[in-house]
C-alpha cells in the first residue's frame, strides 16, 4: 500500500447536504453496515469498498454487502477490500447505523431493504436524479458525476487520508460513471479528483483493462449475435432514432457467459450515428428483462425509465420488466416520445 496522498481541495459538491450529521453518526458508531444496489457496477461496489476501508482505518467494525445474487462481477474482482464483503444474510436485521450507496430507492437494495428500514440511522449516499428521497440522513447530489465523488468528500471530512486501495475503488467508480471520462458529467473538478486518486497510487491503465478491456471468447460470440439482431428505428424518440437489441438467457448460457459480463454491449450499440437512443434488453436468471438505455444528450431516458418503474440519469438509465421484449420496447418507445408529439 502506498503512502497517503497530500490533502487537496475537494470536488465541488452541494453544501446543503447533511455532512456534519453523517460524520457525527459515523464517529459515534461502533459498527457500520454498508449496502449498495443489487447487481453492483463499478460506482456502487467501488464506492462501498472505498468507504469500508476508510471506516476500518478509523477503527470501526464494518460489514459491506449487497442483495442477491451475491456475486461480485468478474470485471470488479480486482477491487481491494473485498475481504470485508459478507453475504446479505449476515447483515444484522436492525443495524445501529447503515449506509446505502448508489441506490436511488430502497427497492434497489433488494433483500437489504428491510434492514435499512429497521436501522437505528440510515445514511443515503447517491447521485441519481431519480432518488426517491428515502433515508434519514441524505448525502444525495444529482449534480455529482458519481457516488464516488460524494464518498471521497465524506472520507475527507472523516479525516482519513487517501491510500492506494481506497483510491482504487473511488477511481473505478468515477471512471465507470463518467464513461471513462467521456460523458457530459466530466467536469474540470472530476479531472482534479482523478488526478488526486492517481497521486495516491492508482494505475489508470490497470483499472481500464479490468473494467473494459477483458472478456471471455464466448462474450464476443454473444456480442456478435446481439449486434446481428439489432434494429434501427429512425423515427422513434421524436425522430432522433432508436437502436435496440436483445440478449436472452439462452444466448449467454450457450456460450457460458454470465449476466454481469454483458455490461459493455450497450457501449457498442450506442455508436450508431443514426440513433440518439440505444437500448439493450438483457434477460436475467429470473426470466425478467433488464432494460439498459443510453442517450447522447437530447433525449431524457431517465424520465422514460422512471415512468416504467426504473430510474437513473438523463443520459443513462434502466428499468426491469416482465413480458416479451417487443412489447417492452413498445412501452419504452411510447415513453420516449417528445412532449407534444402525436400518438401513432
Amino acid at each position: 500500500m502506498s503512502g497517503p496522498a497530500e490533502t487537496a481541495a475537494p470536488v465541488a459538491v452541494s453544501a446543503d447536504l447533511e455532512w456534519d450529521r453523517a460524520v457525527e453518526l459515523i464517529h459515534g458508531a461502533g459498527e457500520v453496515c454498508l449496502a449498495c444496489h443489487v447487481a453492483p457496477d463499478g460506482d456502487a461496489l467501488g464506492s462501498m469498498l472505498a468507504l469500508a476501508q476508510a471506516l476500518r482505518a478509523l477503527g470501526k467494525r464494518c460489514l459491506a454487502s449487497f442483495g442477491e445474487p451475491f456475486r461480485v462481477p468478474a470485471s470488479l474482482r480486482f477491487l481491494p477490500g473485498q475481504e470485508m464483503l459478507v453475504e446479505p444474510a449476515r447483515v444484522p436485521a436492525a443495524p445501529d447505523l447503515m449506509i446505502s450507496l448508489d441506490a436511488a430507492g430502497r427497492a434497489r437494495l433488494g433483500s437489504l431493504a428491510d434492514p435499512a428500514d429497521r436501522a437505528g440511522a440510515l445514511i443515503v449516499i447517491d447521485h441519481h436524479a431519480s432518488n426517491t428521497e428515502f433515508g434519514g440522513v441524505r448525502l444525495v447530489d444529482p449534480d455529482a458525476a458519481a457516488t464516488a465523488v460524494l464518498v471521497e468528500e465524506l472520507i475527507r471530512r472523516l479525516g482519513v487520508p487517501l491510500d492506494r486501495d481506497i483510491a482504487q475503488g473511488l477511481y473505478a467508480g468515477l471512471a465507470s460513471d463518467t464513461g471513462s471520462f467521456r460523458y457530459p458529467c466530466t467536469t474540470p473538478e472530476v479531472h482534479d479528483l482523478a488526478g488526486r486518486l492517481l497521486t495516491a497510487g492508482v494505475r489508470p491503465e490497470a483499472v481500464s483493462r479490468e473494467l473494459w478491456d477483458r472478456a471471455p471468447f464466448g462474450y464476443l460470440q454473444v456480442l456478435a449475435g446481439a449486434l446481428a439482431r439489432a434494429r434501427l428505428e429512425r423515427d422513434a424518440a421524436g425522430g432522433r432514432g432508436l437502436v435496440w437489441t436483445t440478449i436472452a438467457r439462452a444466448d449467454r448460457d450457450a456460450r457460458d457467459v454470465t449476466y454481469d459480463q454483458l455490461e459493455g454491449v450497450i457501449d457498442q450499440l450506442r455508436r450508431a450515428d443514426e440513433a440518439e437512443v440505444a437500448v439493450v434488453c438483457k434477460e436475467n436468471d429470473r426470466g425478467e428483462w433488464y432494460v439498459s438505455t443510453r442517450s447522447k444528450g437530447s433525449v431524457d431516458v431517465g424520465r422514460a425509465c422512471v415512468e416504467l418503474g426504473g430510474g437513473g440519469h438523463r443520459t443513462a438509465a434502466a428499468f426491469t420488466m416482465g413480458g416479451e421484449p417487443a412489447w417492452i420496447i413498445d412501452r419504452l418507445r411510447a415513453a420516449l416520445r417528445v412532449p407534444g408529439e402525436p400518438d401513432d
